[in-house]
Protein backbone atom coordinates (compact mmCIF):
# COMPACT_ATOMS: atom_id res chain seq x y z
CA UNK A 1 0.00 0.00 0.00
CA UNK A 2 0.76 3.57 -0.89
CA UNK A 3 0.77 6.70 0.77
CA UNK A 4 0.66 10.58 -1.14
CA UNK A 5 -0.23 13.17 0.49
CA UNK A 6 -1.30 16.81 -1.21
CA UNK A 7 -1.53 20.37 0.95
CA UNK A 8 -3.31 23.05 0.68
CA UNK A 9 -3.83 26.86 2.97
CA UNK A 10 -5.91 28.78 3.72
CA UNK A 11 -6.90 32.07 6.12
CA UNK A 12 -10.18 32.38 7.13
CA UNK A 13 -11.71 33.74 10.80
CA UNK A 14 -14.17 31.56 13.50
CA UNK A 15 -15.09 31.14 16.43
CA UNK A 16 -16.33 28.55 19.02
CA UNK A 17 -19.87 29.55 19.68
CA UNK A 18 -20.67 28.35 23.55
CA UNK A 19 -17.16 27.97 24.33
CA UNK A 20 -15.77 29.42 27.84
CA UNK A 21 -12.34 30.76 26.69
CA UNK A 22 -10.42 33.11 23.73
CA UNK A 23 -11.84 30.86 21.05
CA UNK A 24 -15.09 31.73 21.48
CA UNK A 25 -13.94 35.45 20.47
CA UNK A 26 -13.75 35.71 16.89
CA UNK A 27 -10.10 34.81 15.61
CA UNK A 28 -8.41 33.72 12.41
CA UNK A 29 -6.28 30.99 11.74
CA UNK A 30 -3.97 30.13 8.50
CA UNK A 31 -5.35 26.57 7.96
CA UNK A 32 -3.02 23.87 6.91
CA UNK A 33 -4.95 21.16 4.86
CA UNK A 34 -2.68 18.12 4.53
CA UNK A 35 -5.21 14.78 2.53
CA UNK A 36 -3.45 11.84 2.39
CA UNK A 37 -4.63 9.43 -0.23
CA UNK A 38 -4.19 5.68 -0.24
CA UNK A 39 -3.80 3.20 -3.15
CA UNK A 40 -1.51 0.55 -5.00
CA UNK A 41 0.38 1.93 -8.14
CA UNK A 42 -1.53 1.98 -11.04
CA UNK A 43 0.12 -0.66 -13.92
CA UNK A 44 -0.47 0.96 -16.91
CA UNK A 45 -1.37 4.09 -19.20
CA UNK A 46 -0.68 7.34 -18.35
CA UNK A 47 -0.94 6.91 -14.84
CA UNK A 48 1.36 4.21 -14.54
CA UNK A 49 3.54 3.94 -11.44
CA UNK A 50 1.02 6.54 -9.28
CA UNK A 51 -1.29 5.95 -6.77
CA UNK A 52 -3.24 9.36 -8.18
CA UNK A 53 -2.61 11.99 -10.31
CA UNK A 54 -1.48 14.56 -7.91
CA UNK A 55 -2.74 17.32 -10.45
CA UNK A 56 -6.45 16.06 -9.54
CA UNK A 57 -5.96 15.66 -5.80
CA UNK A 58 -4.45 18.97 -5.63
CA UNK A 59 -7.15 20.75 -7.62
CA UNK A 60 -9.67 19.35 -5.71
CA UNK A 61 -8.07 20.06 -2.11
CA UNK A 62 -6.94 23.76 -3.79
CA UNK A 63 -10.98 24.07 -4.53
CA UNK A 64 -11.99 23.42 -1.27
CA UNK A 65 -9.65 25.49 0.38
CA UNK A 66 -10.64 28.18 -1.80
CA UNK A 67 -13.98 28.58 -0.85
CA UNK A 68 -13.40 29.04 2.59
CA UNK A 69 -10.65 31.38 2.02
CA UNK A 70 -10.74 34.45 3.31
CA UNK A 71 -14.21 33.78 4.89
CA UNK A 72 -15.79 33.97 8.05
CA UNK A 73 -16.61 30.00 9.07
CA UNK A 74 -19.32 30.13 11.60
CA UNK A 75 -21.59 27.55 12.96
CA UNK A 76 -25.78 27.79 11.33
CA UNK A 77 -27.85 29.17 14.10
CA UNK A 78 -24.75 30.66 16.31
CA UNK A 79 -24.91 34.09 14.42
CA UNK A 80 -28.16 36.69 15.34
CA UNK A 81 -29.96 37.15 11.83
CA UNK A 82 -29.24 40.62 12.27
CA UNK A 83 -25.79 40.28 12.43
CA UNK A 84 -25.33 37.71 9.32
CA UNK A 85 -27.98 40.45 7.20
CA UNK A 86 -24.97 43.42 8.65
CA UNK A 87 -22.20 41.23 7.42
CA UNK A 88 -23.46 40.60 4.28
CA UNK A 89 -25.24 43.89 3.46
CA UNK A 90 -20.83 44.90 4.35
CA UNK A 91 -20.06 42.80 1.50
CA UNK A 92 -18.38 40.18 4.40
CA UNK A 93 -17.51 36.50 2.58
CA UNK A 94 -19.17 34.09 5.34
CA UNK A 95 -19.33 30.05 5.13
CA UNK A 96 -21.70 28.61 7.23
CA UNK A 97 -21.15 25.04 8.78
CA UNK A 98 -23.72 22.85 10.58
CA UNK A 99 -21.44 22.22 13.22
CA UNK A 100 -19.32 24.04 15.42
CA UNK A 101 -16.27 25.07 13.19
CA UNK A 102 -13.32 23.46 15.00
CA UNK A 103 -10.19 21.45 13.69
CA UNK A 104 -11.64 18.05 14.23
CA UNK A 105 -14.87 18.86 12.46
CA UNK A 106 -13.21 20.76 9.45
CA UNK A 107 -10.71 17.65 9.14
CA UNK A 108 -14.09 15.32 9.11
CA UNK A 109 -16.31 17.67 6.67
CA UNK A 110 -12.96 18.17 4.47
CA UNK A 111 -12.65 14.44 4.29
CA UNK A 112 -15.95 14.10 2.85
CA UNK A 113 -15.84 16.27 0.71
CA UNK A 114 -12.68 14.69 -0.66
CA UNK A 115 -14.06 11.57 -0.72
CA UNK A 116 -16.66 12.79 -3.08
CA UNK A 117 -14.15 14.14 -5.55
CA UNK A 118 -12.31 11.12 -5.18
CA UNK A 119 -15.01 8.95 -6.50
CA UNK A 120 -14.71 10.93 -9.40
CA UNK A 121 -11.23 11.15 -10.42
CA UNK A 122 -10.59 7.85 -9.07
CA UNK A 123 -8.78 8.14 -5.58
CA UNK A 124 -9.21 6.96 -2.36
CA UNK A 125 -8.79 9.41 0.45
CA UNK A 126 -7.17 7.66 3.51
CA UNK A 127 -7.18 10.64 6.12
CA UNK A 128 -7.65 14.73 6.01
CA UNK A 129 -5.30 17.01 8.54
CA UNK A 130 -6.36 20.19 9.66
CA UNK A 131 -3.90 22.48 11.23
CA UNK A 132 -5.44 25.73 12.88
CA UNK A 133 -1.86 26.43 13.85
CA UNK A 134 2.07 25.28 13.05
CA UNK A 135 1.77 23.17 16.20
CA UNK A 136 -2.06 22.35 16.84
CA UNK A 137 -4.26 19.73 14.05
CA UNK A 138 -6.53 17.30 13.81
CA UNK A 139 -6.51 14.13 11.88
CA UNK A 140 -9.68 12.20 10.60
CA UNK A 141 -9.24 8.65 9.66
CA UNK A 142 -12.70 7.51 9.19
Amino acid sequence: MYYITCEAAFDSAHFLSGYSGKCSNLHGHRWTVQAKIKGELCGRGQHRGMVADFGDIKRDLREIADAMDHTLIYEEGSLRESTLAALYEEGFSVYPVPFRPTAENLSRYIYGRMEDCGRSHGYEVYSVTVWETPGNGAEYIP
